[in-house]
């Protein structure tokens, strides 16, 4: 047990620094490439910064044993967009908060519409089709939705690539120094690929691990695998994320925060069900639906006041802590299940 509980944090641990060596070296691409603020937070950082969380359902499903292989990855699944669309809004919305209290910021969000509508609004769409694929009655019918989630994705990316969000580069931040080529202005591609390659053997590594500790953990204390996935897992491996949200909205980067939030929910509603839907039987249990239900629900409110008022404040983004109270006092106490 005890040996257990070590390799879960050792993994941990390798998973943030894997995280940390991609993100930066995905940031030097998104400058060497040229691309807009939109696509560098929402391609490039939230791609990366995703990483963690995406790859414990993946290595759970396709490398995990046991009777909680299905329960872990299906939890991861579902944990991740609900963490990124409650808890990592709700840090976001603080953090401008208390960054305006101390004077360093304005409490207003200067992320552009265009850029947040378009994140949000796709996040609704596909995230929608993944829980309403649960109640289709055979897998192949299924697989047709599978495919559409990966075709949204496909457009997501290539509007996000190409898409003209105005004043492109206006948010280009000062970029910690390349981890494979620390003393060049501009890093040439080979050591960025190679770092990128690194970064994701350690990813990959700790996530393996993780769900191997993970698994064990449950048998011995006979605990819900869907609660410890889903609520565990993602807030640990989402540190990166609200790590460099925080950061860039301290500098007033608030296109590359959000978006680094707001794509990777893009990312992990669309590609990562659909490999759920392929691996597994993708039958959802109440708890796993009221969590769809709740993640879609604190995405639509906000979406819908940025809609309706085109500018807010830090105060908007409050409202995803709400949700995820409500959802852990009903799994923590059991209420209805």
């Amino acid at each position: 047990m005890i040996a257990d509980i070590v390799l879960l944090f050792v993994s941990l641990g390798i998973i943030l620094i894997g995280a940390s060596i991609f993100t930066n070296a995905v940031e030097w691409l998104g400058k060497t490439l040229s691309l807009s603020d939109g696509a560098v937070g929402s391609l490039l950082a939230a791609v990366g910064t995703a990483m963690p969380e995406t790859l414990i359902p993946v290595i759970a499903l396709l490398f995990g044993e046991g009777d909680s292989r299905q329960e872990i990855g299906i939890g991861a699944i579902l944990g991740a967009p609900f963490m990124l669309g409650t808890l990592a809004l709700f840090i976001s919305g603080t953090a401008v908060l208390a960054l305006a209290h101390r004077g360093k910021r304005s409490v207003l969000i200067t992320a552009r519409y265009e850029v947040i509508r378009r994140d949000l609004g796709f996040f609704l769409l596909v995230y929608s089709l993944a829980l309403l694929a649960a109640f289709l009655p055979a897998l192949a019918l299924r697989w047709p939705v599978a495919i559409s989630l990966v075709a949204f994705y496909l457009v997501y990316a290539y509007r996000t690539a190409t898409g003209d969000d105005g004043q492109e580069g206006q948010e280009e931040h000062n970029i910690e120094a390349c981890f494979f080529a620390p003393k060049s202005k501009q890093p040439p591609l080979p050591p960025l690929v190679a770092q990128v390659l690194v970064a994701l053997a350690l990813i990959i590594l700790g996530a393996h691990s993780f769900v191997m500790a993970l698994e064990s953990i449950t048998v011995t204390l006979g605990l819900s695998a869907f609660i410890l996935s889903v609520i565990i897992a993602p807030v640990a491996t989402e540190l990166p994320e609200k790590f460099n949200s925080i950061i860039w909205l301290s500098k007033g980067k608030d296109t590359f925060a959000l978006g680094n939030i707001t794509g990777a929910m893009v990312f992990q509603s669309s590609l990562i069900p659909a490999l759920g839907m392929v691996l597994t039987p993708w039958s959802l249990g109440p708890l796993e639906l009221i969590t769809g239900v709740l993640t879609i629900t604190s995405v639509a409110t906000v979406y819908g006041i940025w809609q309706y008022k085109r500018v807010v404040t830090g105060h908007v983004l409050l409202i995803g802590g709400l949700f995820y109270v409500v959802f852990l006092a009903l799994a923590l106490t059991g209420v209805g299940f």
